[in-house]
């Protein structure tokens, strides 16, 4: 969990098998969606690019047979907008930063084949962190921000 959080190909080429599937990529940029190291590298950047002193919290983990199911916390500060998107790859939508820190339980699951991550999925507490970063309920003002944001995020990804 820890290499996610840093994003780093190098470390992340050895555990994540060159045909692993990330299946909660679907709503994260293109780079993401493909197969292998650098679509995880990808994904960890994405999150990187919102959140600052990003961390796992690693409470339980459960293996039976190739999978391996991790119970923990992810943390950390909203600092840059968190942009989603549709399934075509366009931007669906842009958080701008609040700046307040958070911290929301999330179960990841792993499919293994040869000692390396070949599958991943998740269930993530989003709707907690859209509270504590102050997403729901929305003021006007940060309804103005977010279609600014969203603007902004569109124009980024038209480069």
């Amino acid at each position: 969990m820890t290499v996610m959080a840093s994003g780093d190909l190098d470390d992340l080429t050895p555990i994540v098998h060159p045909q692993a599937t990330n299946r909660e990529a679907k709503d994260e940029p293109p780079a993401c969606r493909g197969q292998g190291p650098a679509a995880f590298a990808a994904t960890a950047h994405w999150l990187r690019a919102a959140f600052t002193d990003l961390a796992f919290e690693v409470h339980d983990t459960v293996a039976d047979g190739d999978l391996i199911a991790v119970h923990c916390t992810m943390s950390g500060r909203h600092v840059g907008p968190f942009v989603s998107y549709d399934a075509r790859g366009e931007v669906s939508g842009a958080m701008p930063p609040t700046g307040r820190p958070f911290a929301i339980t999330q179960t990841h699951w792993f499919r293994m084949r040869d000692g390396q991550v070949l599958e991943h999925w998740a269930n993530r507490d989003d709707f907690g962190l859209a509270r504590q970063l102050g997403w729901v309920p929305p003021t006007p003002a940060y309804l103005w921000r977010m279609a600014r944001a969203k603007r902004q995020a569109i124009r980024a990804a038209a480069r």
